[in-house]
């Protein structure tokens, strides 16, 4: 009987699980021929290989065709490594034969510039009237590790170990090294892909196909640019809802990073801000090294998510203890001190110069009784603030350092009866090996992460991705957009009227035509004048600004301002004065909604007025938010303290201002897809009195 909780297979189960190849432009001669072949072996590929070339000729012990249509037996994969101007009729050969689905090795295709992208271009405009699914160009191929079916010149890490990650890179020679120190690390790989160009499959495809691979427990991925967004995004909330973890290691941060991606396969990076933005909405966890990428990423497919986000950590070294006092803090992980009732417990299992503290130091004590630890960990790790256990004491890595055999053995044995995650913990960054190995089997140690400071790192991020599971997920769709013909909104008050229309709190106006208009405004003084002109954006360098007005000067100010701006802006569309109360004191925030290239809208809130270009201090979200989101923005604000009733002023309201974000956002979003950019600045807060003075909008195409 079928089970009925089985998942379908995936749309792309057929070409990353192949159970036979075509290698199309297979030779003798060809390097890429060896590489390949050898993998099939060393894999153990229990399926079907064929060599296809020019000539028919077996090559290195693998069945030679001239062509795919002369194999005469169903294919699954087509590997193409023919000379650039072979590809598309090896293609269309492959498809003659049947074949659906093909990967491409050759190079010379969008990474090269302009006439490259054409050619790529070319080439999945084949493949679409061909009706078959491609791979690359310009990638070394895919390793399904644990389907011992390789499809790639990626060479094994030996010994091959058991499936824990998969690695996905956008650049080949980097998966090759980063499945090389995976396996330095003990960490197996279940899939190892490099996506080389993306022409038609992308680094969302695989992850997406990832999230339901069962030898799969961590994704871990090396990207330049997210090619295809609403895929990824709806992968990575599959993977979410698995508790599967994605540790991504994008790179193009700077400047000088974002030329060489772009000369590297043809990719344009986005805004760093906005991606961090988009990882913390999705639960993806964000690394800076390929170090970190691996360490990170193992670790998690061996505790899976922490309970609690505390570590625990023992030592039999003072030093090590005091690597992770200093180390946690700047991490932003919790070491929380035991509870009195655990400390007294401790005190008693240890010698009487020992302190019973986390980090704790069991002291060479344990040297003469190893059983101590047996006893020590247990009750260590049974404190209501710990979710990971951390275990420092050397394994061995050489028939030299035989470690301390019976200390190993009664961790073996604690760390089997505890309910919440351990690891081995070396002090120093090092290689594992055979060695280390049987010593895991034979003492049943947990997983071992090499570095004080990779698995500081590690836990603070697991720490973090464990908590967001424990809220609800939030989507992220790259392509919003609601309304088609937007209002015009030319000005700052059509923009402030509209906000009010959506329930944003704004500052009362009347727009004045004429000097006797401006007298006439009945709102009690002092009073701010401003121009109202939809040609003028920075109004204060047109002279169309005056502050502090008082009610029987409001004439006076008016005449002034229209001087000015005739003066400074001749050419402008004048359609009056905007008077409002002048508004003193409080905290002045940015709100502004743009529409990033590859993510959609994104909010930003920060500190306004001069501030935000002084200080640049902003926290940003792709579009809807909630209450909690912005208030957690709010938070994470360098200068937060000022909400807080800084220096004797009031406290904001921060439910208030949230509300007033949130609505400025879902506000912008109405606005549909022809939005670039919606501002709100300053939104003013004084305690629970929150009001939008100032608003901007920009069209697509439309000069500020």
């Amino acid at each position: 009987m079928a089970d009925a909780t089985a998942r379908p297979a995936h749309r792309l189960s057929t070409l990353f699980e192949p159970r036979s190849v075509a290698l199309v432009g297979a030779t003798e001669r060809s390097m890429w021929s060896a590489f390949i072949i050898r993998n099939f072996k060393d894999f153990g590929f229990a399926g079907k290989v064929y060599a296809v070339n020019r000539n028919g000729s077996d090559v290195l012990g693998v069945k030679g065709y001239a062509s795919c249509r002369e194999i005469g037996e169903p294919v699954d994969v087509a590997f193409l490594f023919v000379p650039q101007s072979a590809v598309l009729g090896a293609m269309e050969d492959a498809a003659a034969a049947g074949i659906r689905n093909m990967a491409i090795l050759t190079s010379g295709y969008a990474e090269t510039g302009e006439e490259g992208a054409a050619l790529q271009q070319a080439l999945l405009e084949k493949a679409r009237e061909l009706g078959v699914t491609f791979w690359g160009p310009n990638s070394l191929g895919f390793n399904n590790v644990s389907a011992s079916a390789p499809v790639s010149s990626i060479p094994a890490a030996f010994p091959i170990l058991e499936p824990r990650i998969a690695i996905v890179s956008q650049s080949g020679a980097t998966a090759s090294e980063l499945n090389e120190f995976a396996n330095s690390q003990n960490i197996g790989t279940s899939f190892v892909a490099a996506t080389g160009n993306e022409a038609q499959l992308s680094l969302a495809d695989v992850v997406d196909y990832l999230v339901d691979h069962e030898p799969t427990r961590a994704i871990a991925i090396f990207s330049e640019s997210i090619r295809d967004p609403a895929t990824f995004a709806r992968a990575a909330l599959r993977a979410r809802e698995r508790q599967k973890p994605i540790v991504i290691l994008k790179i193009g941060r700077s400047e000088l990073a974002t030329q060489v991606a772009k000369a590297h396969t043809g990719s344009l990076a986005g805004d760093d801000r906005v991606f961090d933005a988009v990882c913390e909405r999705l639960g993806i966890i964000r690394v800076y090294s390929t170090e970190d990428l691996i360490i990170t990423a193992g670790m998690l497919a061996e505790t899976g998510p922490l309970p609690k986000p505390g570590l625990g950590f023992i030592s039999i070294s003072g030093g090590a203890c005091t690597l992770v006092a200093d180390g946690a803090d700047s991490v932003g992980l919790l070491v929380p001190p035991p509870p009195p009732e655990t400390a007294a417990a401790l005190k008693s299992l240890m010698a009487d110069f020992a302190s019973a503290m986390n980090p704790l130091d069991v002291t060479g004590a344990v040297m003469g009784d190893p059983t101590m630890l047996e006893r020590i960990i247990p009750v260590a790790a049974g404190a209501p603030e710990i979710g990971l256990i951390g275990i420092n004491i050397a394994v061995p890595t050489s028939e030299d350092s035989a470690g301390l055999p019976p200390a190993l053995t009664a961790i073996g044995r604690a760390v089997k009866g505890l309910d919440k995650p351990a690891i081995m913990v070396t002090t120093t960054t090092k290689s594992l090996t055979d060695v280390t190995r049987a010593a895991i089997r034979e003492h049943a140690l947990p997983h071992v992460v090499c570095g004080i400071d990779a698995m500081l790192r590690a836990a603070s991020r697991a720490a973090w991705w464990s908590q967001t599971l424990k809220t609800p997920a939030q989507g992220l769709d790259p392509e919003r957009g609601i309304v088609d013909a937007p209002p015009p909104l030319s000005s700052e008050r059509a923009v402030l009227d509209y906000l009010a229309g959506k329930g944003v709190p704004v500052i009362p106006a009347v727009v004045a035509t004429s000097r006797a208009e401006a007298e006439a405004a009945g709102i009690e003084g002092p009073l701010v004048l401003k121009i109202l002109s939809p040609d003028i954006a920075h109004k204060t360098e047109a002279g169309g600004v005056r502050l502090n007005v008082a009610e029987a000067d409001a004439g006076a100010a008016y005449d002034a301002i229209l001087d000015a701006v005739k003066a400074a802006r001749p050419d402008a569309r004048i359609e009056g004065v905007i008077i409002s109360p002048m508004r003193q004191g409080g905290v002045e925030l940015l709100v502004g909604v743009t529409r990033d290239p590859t993510w959609g809208a994104m909010i930003t809130v920060g500190f306004g007025g001069v501030l935000v270009e002084l200080l640049a201090d902003v926290a940003i979200s792709p579009l809807p938010v909630t209450r909690g989101n912005v208030t957690g923005m709010l938070n994470r604000l360098r200068g937060a303290k000022l909400l807080k009733g800084f220096r004797g002023a009031p406290a904001a309201d921060l439910d208030r201002v949230a509300d007033a974000v949130v609505r400025i956002g879902d506000a912008a979003l109405a606005l549909g897809p022809k939005l670039e950019s919606l501002e709100v600045n300053p939104l003013i807060v004084r305690g629970d009195d929150v009001e939008a003075l100032d608003g901007l909008v920009i069209w697509k195409g439309e000069e500020e």
